[in-house]
């Protein structure tokens, strides 16, 4: 290895390094091991398109994309919940100092007054589609049968010559009205290693697994059901655990809990003029609801966070705010 003009060194291909890869599969690197190289974060938090400048010294970004919590349904008869959002990332994606690239945040599926139409949560990406994404959780539909509240799913690109790795989880399942007056609680979101808790049909959602989020309860009538838990952003860690739920009459559903620090889905409220349970961020998916005329249940936001720097690797090496 030696030192070039300007303050960067030239070696050869070393896929520990995280360089960028230039002509005749020498690597650039920034200064390091002993000498400066920048290290930083940022997030984008809010549902929309944004623009990410690269820093100079910085040849490669990690990257997490959380997608959209899926919009749940509230009819007279029971409703079905929406599914939570995947989660995807990605290490070692080549950039080019002062070079712009697309950011787009996934926003929450949403339900109508009258529950008779839901909408998907949105995808979350970073450059395009296929380098990482979280995609969005499925929308609650008025059938019985759970048919297109499935959980968000997640990709990314492994065929970078630079190491290049990555993983994730898609989103837990929505739960569905199993019977009349019924209602089925939202998915948990997907996880930084596994699938996020199968929202509960009938009883308690399901766990979380590899740092997802926890499924939200299900409820009987004259009740409503718990939304699924949100997971966090800044990298993996504990799984999050499904809420209560029952199909018992007036007994509402507890809402799933935060993984990875995401947060916790609130406990279902019934004959309200708010959310019934509000999903967790990110990607947590909404509930259902017996209770048509004032239902808003919605998903949430996803996000995505990009962190940059020696020695930083999702989904949990050096992950946090540095």
């Amino acid at each position: 290895m030696t030192r070039a003009p300007g303050g960067f060194i030239s070696a050869t291909l070393n896929s520990s390094n995280g360089g960028a890869r230039t002509s005749g599969g020498i690597f650039t690197l920034p200064e390091y091991n002993g000498w400066f190289r920048r290290v930083g974060q940022v997030a984008y938090t809010s549902p929309g398109t944004y623009t990410f400048v690269a820093p100079s010294f910085v040849p490669v970004v990690d990257v997490v994309a959380i997608g959209g919590g899926g919009g749940g349904l509230g009819t007279a008869s029971g409703g079905n919940g929406g599914g939570g959002g995947g989660l995807g990332w990605a290490n070692n994606i080549p950039v080019v100092a002062g070079a712009s690239y697309t950011v787009t945040v996934g926003a929450g599926g949403t339900s109508t007054n009258s529950g008779t139409t839901t909408t998907n949560g949105g995808d979350s990406w970073f450059d395009t589609t296929g380098t990482v994404r979280g995609g969005g959780g499925g929308r609650a539909n008025s059938a019985t049968a759970a048919t297109t509240n499935t959980g968000g799913t997640f990709a990314f690109t492994q065929n970078i010559p630079i190491a290049q790795t990555g993983g994730g989880g898609n989103g837990g399942v929505g739960g569905r009205n199993t019977a009349s007056t019924r209602s089925g609680g939202g998915g948990g979101a997907g996880g930084y290693a596994g699938t996020g808790g199968a929202a509960g049909t009938t009883a308690a959602g399901g766990a979380g697994t590899g740092g997802s989020a926890g499924g939200g309860g299900a409820s009987g009538s004259t009740a409503t059901a718990g939304a699924g838990g949100g997971v966090g952003i800044l990298g993996q860690g504990a799984n999050g655990t499904g809420g209560s739920g029952s199909s018992t009459a007036g007994v509402d559903g507890n809402g799933g809990t935060g993984g990875s620090g995401g947060t916790n889905a609130t406990v279902g409220a019934y004959n309200t003029t708010t959310n019934r349970s509000t999903p967790g961020l990110y990607g947590g998916g909404a509930a259902g609801s017996e209770l048509a005329s004032t239902e808003h249940a919605n998903g949430a936001g996803g996000a995505v966070r990009i962190i940059y720097g020696y020695g930083r690797r999702f989904p949990s090496t050096n992950t946090g705010d540095l």
